[in-house]
């Protein structure tokens, strides 16, 4: 499914993606080539996953900084090699799985039967853009006509303004789009270095999430919305309009976008869900969301790989116009 990105222009329900969410990894050990193609299988026309360097400058797909909560490794993956170290670790979840190399996933990426499948690389911060970013353009550009047959599936998914620079220098054919659970980071630090925006569900769905949505396809980008497992939920965001639905679940929201196809009826929520679900979760209360605000602030300043205040880089040389903030700046 291509991208179309109409100002102005809500995706109907049968023209919204799934992204599988680390794979399939709600019956499959994340982020492993077993659960990307499981994912591919069920029907997913993206996958999500993230990116870590070891010590020797090999790329891994794996979510955590450290090794110990998903496989037999243990300790920093930035403190130890791939070569004859973490190469060796598997998987606690069975069936037992090695972790995958971006170069692996790429190589699945351009099998003819998965040349329809987008990659949503979720740059985590711990690691220095200026490590990830030339070996990842390496790999990519090995592939024969990967301007036109690859880049444009893949998107650099960016948490922290530090990442921007380095991803127009070494990977300007590929989209930007912020990762993030904070509309006023995401207006001020991306909204006109990004084509798109993918946001935790639960921001989106008051009026100044709905709001934020609006803008996007108002001005042209694509809003995606994470990590959707709960049926209600994945309702609530195919009634949206958004470009892509990020989930564990890839059979189950596949089925559900069907069925809402055939009968749109099955969109609305049962009973009286459909009166109470925005009350129905703590985290979708407006009142909360600045202390959301707040503690994605607070991790971007301590978790990056460069702690301290959010700077937006100078993206002149780029041709790019650092405007103002949107809303009130952020305190950094």
């Amino acid at each position: 499914m291509s991208e179309i990105n109409v100002p102005g222009s809500l995706r109907k329900p049968g023209d919204i993606e799934c992204w599988g969410h680390r794979g399939a990894s709600a019956h499959l050990p994340e982020n492993t080539l077993a659960s990307f193609r499981a994912a591919i299988l069920e029907g997913a026309h993206g996958i999500e996953s993230d990116v870590h360097a070891t010590s020797d400058g090999v790329i891994l797909m794996f979510h955590d900084p450290t090794l110990d909560r998903t496989t037999t490794g243990k300790g920093l993956i930035r403190k130890q090699p791939w070569k004859g170290v973490i190469e060796h670790a598997r998987t606690v979840k069975e069936p037992i799985q090695p972790i995958p190399r971006f170069e692996e996933l790429v190589d699945l990426l351009m099998e003819e039967e998965n040349r329809h499948v987008l990659l949503n690389i979720d740059c985590k911060m711990q690691n220095d853009p200026e490590t990830l970013f030339p070996e990842m353009a390496r790999i990519i550009s090995k592939h024969a006509n990967w301007e036109t047959v690859l880049a444009p599936r893949l998107i650099l998914g960016l948490w922290h303004p530090l990442f921007l620079k380095s991803a127009y220098t070494h990977l300007p054919l590929l989209k930007r789009y912020h990762i993030g659970f904070s509309l006023s980071i995401a207006r001020q630090f991306f909204w006109d270095a990004c084509d798109g925006f993918s946001i935790a569900f639960p921001i989106l769905v008051g009026t100044t999430g709905q709001a934020f949505i609006r803008d996007c396809v108002k001005a042209g980008k694509s809003i995606c919305v994470w990590t959707v497992n709960d049926p209600g939920e994945m309702r609530v965001a195919l009634s949206w309009g958004v470009r892509a639905v990020l989930t564990d679940r890839v059979g189950a929201f596949v089925e559900l976008r069907n069925e809402v196809v055939a009968d749109p009826e099955k969109l609305q929520l049962p009973g009286l869900s459909k009166y109470v679900f925005g009350w129905s979760n703590w985290r979708y209360f407006t009142v909360a969301h600045p202390w959301i605000d707040r503690t994605q602030l607070d991790m971007m300043r301590t978790m990056c790989y460069q702690p301290g205040p959010l700077v937006m880089p100078d993206l002149s040389e780029f041709s790019m116009e650092a405007t103002p903030p949107v809303l009130p700046p952020v305190k950094a």
